[in-house]
């Protein structure tokens, strides 16, 4: 049964990342960041290509010296998506991809270590009209919070994200974006409940240096489930440590679960145990992985066996179970047809692909 979202979203301001609107009641952005040497445009772009593909709002690179900046005006050109010049520790790196054309920079001002190149950040972003991500994390904190963040490193991070974003719109800078992420699910989480009661300003999520592919997985769908449920959050990356595709995949089933993505097709598949007859895990992933471009609220069960068969998926668009001489294809819970076990993925997908064009 799908259940229209209940989710209640905190109000923000909104803020342009080039064609991209977040806050204010738009759809959640997702963002992924690539993980080619920003120096080498074709691969870079080849991995954006990729990313847009899977269904990524906005892209960050790495901008961490002067080759990396001088390829941005390439980048931009032809990226699909808006580009996020990601910065750390030179400042004069920033006035670069801004002057290049980035629709945003990513800048932790912990890491600049001066108020007078933060300055002259600020004076571009007035320039060229342009929107800042300050990234707000416990690696970098100012000394004056250390000895807090030894006690509340939640209340620390808040603390921080508050003074940079008054500093920024004292100085004349709407147009901005807090993040504030920790390795930690439980900091994180308490940090943006915090600094989400202070603000209007929209909030990027993620948990930094979540892990592999696996624990990545887990930790970000924790920690990003709980603040969105709570209506936290204007975009998200999910930080993997893997094919950044990954992250995009993983960030649109997070949102999906909450009814906060449309259209996201879902492959639901029985465990398997000793009863199943076919190989459940084999066809459910290639399903799966073919859906994965394909923007349908289709559900598509695929169950080993009668126990976990039509009865128990029968919300479910269409599936198979298996039976003992044969794999049984059925839709809304009803069976329409025996297919043999070795077809039956093939008619599976053609079924789906008529429900689905």
């Amino acid at each position: 049964m799908k259940q229209k979202p209940c989710i209640m979203r905190r109000k923000t301001r909104s803020v342009r990342i080039g064609s991209v609107v977040i806050g204010s009641g738009s759809p959640i952005a997702i963002q992924s960041m690539t993980n080619t040497p920003t120096k080498d445009a074709m691969a870079t772009l080849e991995q954006i290509f990729e990313l847009h593909e899977n269904g990524c709002d906005l892209v960050r690179v790495s901008v961490p010296d002067k080759e990396s900046a001088a390829a941005l005006s390439k980048i931009i050109r032809r990226s699909p998506i808006p580009v996020i010049a990601d910065i750390h520790y030179d400042y004069k790196l920033a006035l670069k991809s801004l002057d290049s054309g980035v629709s945003k920079i990513r800048i932790n001002p912990g890491n600049i270590n001066s108020l007078e190149k933060i300055d002259s950040v600020i004076n571009a972003l007035r320039k060229y009209c342009s929107t800042v991500r300050i990234g707000i994390n416990s690696g970098s904190l100012e000394r004056e919070l250390i000895p807090i963040y030894a006690e509340n490193p939640s209340k620390a991070l808040s603390k921080s994200a508050e003074k940079w974003t008054d500093y920024f719109m004292n100085k004349g800078v709407e147009n901005l974006v807090v993040s504030i992420k920790s390795s930690s699910v439980q900091v994180t989480i308490a940090a943006n409940r915090m600094f989400a009661k202070s603000t209007d300003v929209p909030l990027h999520l993620g948990i930094t240096e979540a892990g592999t592919v696996r624990s990545g997985t887990v930790f970000s769908s924790v920690g990003l489930g709980i603040l969105l449920y709570s209506g936290i959050g204007d975009t998200l990356r999910v930080s993997l440590s893997g094919d950044p595709v990954e992250e995009v995949i993983v960030a649109k089933k997070i949102l999906s679960s909450l009814g906060l993505y449309e259209n996201l097709p879902r492959v639901i598949a029985c465990p398997t145990c000793a009863r199943c007859s076919y190989d459940v895990i084999k066809i459910s992933r290639k399903i799966e992985n073919k859906l994965s471009k394909i923007k349908s609220p289709i559900t598509v069960a695929v169950m080993g066996c009668s126990v976990n068969g039509p009865g128990e998926a029968k919300e479910a668009d269409i599936g198979i179970a298996g039976g003992k001489n044969y794999v049984l294809l059925f839709k809304k819970g009803v069976a329409v047809a025996k297919l043999p076990k070795e077809s039956a993925e093939r008619f599976l997908w053609q079924e789906i692909k008529k429900l689905v064009t």
